[in-house]
């Protein structure tokens, strides 16, 4: 098995390759995968891949190129890393994903054994192991391909399932979230998840790794990667937890959830050095997409609003100055002066913001 999706990857560069070396003139595109199946078909079927295995290494490789031209054009990659998308050939890693439709990868859920087809033949009776509630999902759920990939010298098998979404419900108010450092989210119902804990390991995380670096034996190095990505998966825990009680406490109380739109939040904000790692490692986009998802599982309508001046605004008069925000953590009017935590104050603006734009999303 790992040898099939080595050499599938292997042959996938070579495709890529001949697609970027074959691309047009005008355009700057690679032809379609029609274009590159008449190129590159006969010559995988040759070095001993099935029929849709073939296909499945061509159609990955133009769906890669697909990706970055979206990327270009709706902005993500922009200036130097456009150009630097743009001027080479898409390359796979030897352990990328590579999709198996149910032709050449077929599943035994009751047994938890698959039959793969691999280059030296087919492979039946591999077992895999999953959790019970995945099983569970799996059962229910699973269709169409699935992905094989290596990871830190594992094989893994990405399966795609098709969950059903919850018909989405009139709500009867929203939650505000305000999202921060110090505290990672704050709701308008007055609940705090605080950040520090997730801000000391961080902290400890670096300082472990500033001192394996610095030692730079082999023992050492293979201590840094077996920790890698130890801190982004304990973060996507937090994210996890965070999101399920947001979403779990909307849905109990039949309100929407309404978050800040923080695009282009290093743009907006002029920070100081030592700030600027903490904004860019901090994971506010993760947190916004964990509760989209979970709420449109549960039928729970989620607002997107204006972060302009959320944490500047009196709630009740609508006051805005800088001024109002006397610290970090104090908010205080100096319209009418009304007082609170400036993070409880602006989840209570980002829920007046929601109110009024779910309003006028169903007047239109």
């Amino acid at each position: 098995m790992r040898r099939t999706l080595h050499a599938a990857n292997t042959f996938a560069n070579e495709v890529s390759r001949i697609a970027y070396r074959n691309r047009s003139r005008k355009s700057g595109r690679v032809e379609s995968f029609q274009g590159l199946q008449r190129r590159c078909y006969q010559d995988l079927k040759a070095a001993g891949f099935g029929a849709q295995a073939a296909l499945h290494v061509i159609k990955k490789t133009r769906a890669a190129y697909a990706a970055v031209y979206g990327q270009v054009e709706c902005g993500m990659l922009r200036g130097k890393r456009a150009r630097a998308a743009m001027s080479k050939p898409v390359e796979f890693r030897p352990g990328g994903a590579q999709p198996f439709d149910d032709r050449c990868l077929s599943w035994d859920l009751e047994a938890r054994t698959d039959s793969i087809w691999t280059l030296e033949g087919r492979r039946k009776n591999i077992p895999f192991a999953c959790s019970r509630a995945d099983l569970k999902v799996l059962v229910d759920h699973r269709q169409g391909e699935s992905d094989l990939l290596e990871r830190d010298g594992a094989l893994y098998l990405a399966a795609t399932i098709e969950i059903p979404e919850e018909t989405e419900y009139e709500p009867v108010d929203f939650i505000g979230v305000d999202r921060g450092i110090v505290n990672l989210a704050t709701t308008s119902d007055e609940i705090n998840y605080q950040g520090k804990g997730l801000e000391r390991y961080r902290r400890s995380q670096a300082r472990v790794r500033a001192e394996l670096q610095a030692k730079a034996t082999k023992s050492a190095k293979r201590k840094l990667k077996r920790r890698s990505g130890r801190e982004s998966r304990h973060a996507a825990n937090e994210n996890h937890r965070i999101s399920k009680e947001i979403v779990s406490a909307a849905k109990r109380t039949g309100r929407g959830i309404g978050l800040e739109d923080l695009e282009g939040l290093r743009d907006r904000v002029r920070l100081h050095a030592s700030q600027r790692g903490r904004i860019s490692n901090w994971p506010f986009h993760q947190l916004a997409q964990f509760i989209a998802y979970k709420a449109k599982r549960a039928g729970v309508p989620v607002v997107v609003v204006d972060a302009r001046h959320t944490s500047q605004q009196c709630p009740l008069c609508h006051h805005t100055e800088r001024a109002n925000r006397r610290t970090r953590d104090e908010f205080e009017c100096r319209g009418c002066g009304l007082a609170g935590p400036a993070d409880v104050i602006a989840a209570v603006n980002v829920r007046a913001r929601s109110r009024m734009a779910w309003a006028v999303s169903q007047r239109s």
